[in-house]
C-alpha cells in the first residue's frame, strides 16, 4: 500500500459538526491524511481546525484555498494559525482556483492567475520567514505586514496545478503539486513536469473522486453530470484539451450549443470510469494504487456522497 493514504474531509452527508467520532477512528483505520476544499461547502481552514484537535495523528492539509479570495496577509494569517495548532503536520495548498468561484461567486477579477499564484506563494515564503513584508509584485502590493505568530514549523506551499506552467512553478518554487480531475495514466504527462527540477521531496497531491460499493449504472450517471460540471470550467476544459481528450469534443460542443442533457450523455463511459473510480470497495483501493505507481506520493479519496460516509470511509479504508 502507498505510504500515504488521504481522505477529503468535510466528509458529505453528515453535518460537520457530528464527524468527530469517525475522524478520531481516521488513524487507526489506516488513513494518514486529511485534506479539505473550498468551494460551496466549508471554508478550507474550519475542518482541520477540528481535526487538528479530534485525531493528533493526521496530517492535515487544505486543497486548495484559492490565491484570490483572502488578501495575502489573511491568507498568512489563517495558515500559520493552522500551523502552530499541528506543528509539523500542516501543509498549505494554494491555486488560482477558477473564473466560476473567483469572480462568478465572490466578485473577484480572475485576471493573470499564474501570476497571482506565484506572487502569493513568495509573499508565503517570506511572511513564514517572520521577514517585515513591504514589496511590490506584478498582482498586488503589501506595505510593512510582518506575521505576529510566525509559525514554529515553516508549513510546505504545494501549489494547485493542472497545465505546464504552473506544473513547473509548483516543482521550482513550491514544495509540490495538487492535481485533480484526472485518469492515473494522466500522471504520467502531468508529473514530470514537476519532477523536471531535480527535487526528489517534491509531492504530489491528488485528490481522486471515488462511488464504492455504487450500481455501475448509478456510478456513472453521477460521474457524468459531475465531469460535465467541471470539464466545461474553462480552466479544466484548457487542461483535457492539453491531455489530447478529443473524445470530449462532442460533449464541449453540445455545451457550448445549450443542450446540457445531450453533452452529459455524450461522455463516454471510459472516460467517466477513469476520473471517477467505481466499483467494489476493494476495487477501487487497487484503482487508487494505480495513482501511487504512476507519480502520486498522496493519494487523497473524495468520496461523492450517497449512503452511510462513515461506512464508506470503513470501506476504503488501505488494507
Amino acid at each position: 500500500m502507498p505510504d500515504r493514504w488521504g481522505i477529503t474531509l468535510p466528509l458529505s452527508g453528515l453535518p460537520l459538526r457530528e464527524q468527530r467520532a469517525v475522524v478520531e477512528r481516521l488513524p487507526d483505520l489506516g488513513y494518514t491524511d486529511a485534506w479539505s476544499a473550498e468551494a460551496d461547502r466549508t471554508d478550507a481552514f474550519t475542518p482541520l481546525v477540528l481535526a487538528a484537535q479530534w485525531a493528533p495523528a493526521l496530517r492535515l492539509g487544505t486543497a486548495i484555498v484559492p490565491a484570490f479570495t483572502r488578501g495575502p496577509a489573511l491568507l498568512a494569517q489563517s495558515a500559520a494559525t493552522l500551523a502552530n495548532l499541528a506543528p509539523g503536520r500542516f501543509a498549505l495548498g494554494i491555486g488560482s482556483s477558477s473564473d466560476v468561484i473567483v469572480e462568478g461567486w465572490n466578485g473577484i477579477p480572475f485576471t493573470e492567475p499564474y501570476g497571482r499564484v506565484r506572487d502569493v506563494l513568495r509573499f508565503l515564503r517570506a511572511a513564514f520567514a517572520g521577514e517585515r513584508v513591504s514589496e511590490e509584485w506584478a498582482s498586488f502590493t503589501v506595505r510593512g505586514f510582518r506575521l505576529g505568530e510566525v509559525p514554529e514549523q515553516v508549513p510546505p506551499v504545494l501549489v494547485a496545478a493542472l497545465r505546464p506552467g504552473m506544473l513547473r512553478l509548483a516543482g521550482r518554487e513550491g514544495d509540490g503539486a495538487i492535481v485533480n480531475w484526472l485518469t492515473a495514466d494522466d500522471v504520467r504527462a502531468v508529473a514530470p513536469h514537476v519532477r523536471e527540477y531535480g527535487k526528489p521531496e517534491a509531492e504530489i497531491v491528488a485528490r481522486i473522486f471515488v462511488a464504492p460499493d455504487v450500481e455501475p449504472d448509478e456510478a456513472r450517471a453521477l460521474g457524468r453530470r459531475l465531469t460535465a460540471a467541471y470539464l466545461n470550467v474553462p480552466v479544466y476544459k484548457a487542461f483535457h484539451q492539453w491531455l489530447g481528450r478529443t473524445e470530449l469534443g462532442p460533449m464541449w460542443k453540445l455545451w457550448a450549443e445549450g443542450d446540457r442533457r445531450a453533452a452529459v450523455e455524450a461522455i463516454p463511459d471510459d472516460v467517466v470510469d477513469g476520473l471517477v473510480l467505481h466499483g467494489p470497495a476493494a476495487a477501487v483501493r487497487e484503482q487508487v494504487e494505480a495513482y501511487v505507481k504512476a507519480g502520486v506520493t498522496t493519494p487523497v479519496l473524495a468520496p461523492l456522497g450517497g449512503g452511510d460516509p462513515v461506512a464508506t470511509v470503513e470501506a476504503l479504508a488501505p488494507r
